[in-house]
């Protein structure tokens, strides 16, 4: 079934607004302080957890 009346700009904008984008949350690495995601290995020295952590190849 199709509306009848247009929506105007203002009820659609006013639906929308709580659909903006938020910003990644980063958290600062405990062994080497550099921001990274949580939950995620460090990209700098690849720390995940105590007893753990990932070798890290350099990029190209």
């Amino acid at each position: 079934m199709l509306p009848t009346q247009k929506e105007s700009r203002a009820r659609t904008r006013s639906r929308r607004a709580h659909h903006a984008k938020t910003a990644a949350h980063y958290m600062d690495c405990p062994k080497c302080n550099s921001p990274k995601l949580p939950h995620a290995a460090c990209d700098n020295c690849g720390y995940v957890r105590p007893g753990l952590s990932l070798k890290v190849g350099k990029g190209k």
